[in-house]
């Protein structure tokens, strides 16, 4: 059996299934499959997305799928309500706002607080040692670096200024999820830990 995971991204396409695995296989009693479908940025998504769900769900292309789960970065998207200013109120208005338009009880959207790579920031060890020692006091607390400076412009400044050479999303931050342990990411990103708590759930509610 297996997920159905919705990502706007190369990044997440190429990383994060693994990543996820490594924290749900060993807590259930047989791995997870987990197939990922990639659009072309966040508005191919938020267009598309309830199209794509429903093709995946749907007859015996969906038998084993136990849910469809989407993962977009807070930051990027400029879909929110103007009312809506911080990031909760952002977060809060597109899982619902997303989750109504798809309009299925298999389909959970869920969001990177602020980008996927504040999931990095959490394991600073694993980047390189002249970035891990420049990153301001506020990376304590991943999930709050926020828009004015989002985690991937933070480590793409940093490399410049320390390595010369820009941080590539594709390349340096597969290989820095490759070394990332879940369990450490989950326990300063709060975000994350709500998504693999509920992919684990479903995952041990359908039998596995």
């Amino acid at each position: 059996m297996k997920f159905v995971l919705f990502v706007e991204g190369h990044t997440e396409k190429k990383a994060i299934p693994e990543f996820l695995k490594r924290r749900l296989d060993p807590q259930l009693n047989k791995p997870v499959g987990i197939k990922v479908v990639r659009f072309e940025g966040w508005q191919d998504y938020v267009k598309d997305i309830a199209k794509k769900v429903a093709l995946h769900l749907s007859g015996q292309t969906g038998a084993d799928v136990i849910a469809a789960i989407g993962l977009l970065d807070l930051c990027g998207p400029t879909f929110y309500p103007p009312a809506k200013a911080d990031a909760e109120a952002k977060r809060a208005w597109a899982k619902e706002y997303l989750e109504t338009a798809v309009a299925s009880q298999r389909f959970r959207q869920h969001f990177a607080v602020h980008e996927l790579e504040a999931w990095l920031l959490a394991s600073p060890a694993g980047l390189p040692d002249e970035v891990t020692k420049a990153l301001p006091g506020r990376c304590e607390k991943p999930e709050s670096v926020n828009f004015d400076e989002p985690p991937a412009k933070l480590l793409d400044r940093l490399y410049c200024e320390k390595l010369k050479k820009h941080y590539k999303k594709i390349t340096d931050g597969t290989n820095l999820f490759r070394k990332l342990e879940p369990e450490v990411a989950c326990a300063k990103c709060p975000h994350l830990k709500s998504l693999l708590d509920e992919m684990l759930q479903l995952a041990k509610d359908a039998g596995l």
